[in-house]
């Protein structure tokens, strides 16, 4: 019997979908992070996650103004999944 649940509970985390993308997520770790504790030390890894969120970071530029644009970022990801969940489900109303 304990074979049979442990098969059964690792079947449904291998068909478990992550609920945010790779990049949308290390984005809101970092911000709550930054929320949690202050500003990053290191700085290559925010504008790392920035770019694979899209937006065009000068390796020059002040680290709080890479924050604000990645959080802004974050939030305009968020919202848009939450759009599409929303639509999906009525789409799926309709059938």
């Amino acid at each position: 019997m304990p074979a049979a649940r442990l098969l059964r509970t690792l079947k449904a985390w291998l068909r478990r979908t992550p609920t945010l993308p790779r990049e949308l997520q290390a984005g809101k770790e970092v911000i709550m992070a930054i929320d949690a504790g202050g500003l990053p030390l290191d700085p290559a890894r925010i504008n790392r996650i920035a770019r694979e969120l899209g937006l065009e970071v000068s390796a020059r530029a002040p680290v709080e103004d890479t924050v604000a644009r990645l959080r802004a970022a974050v939030e305009r990801g968020l919202e848009n999944l939450a759009m599409q969940d929303v639509a999906n489900q009525k789409k799926g109303e309709r059938k």
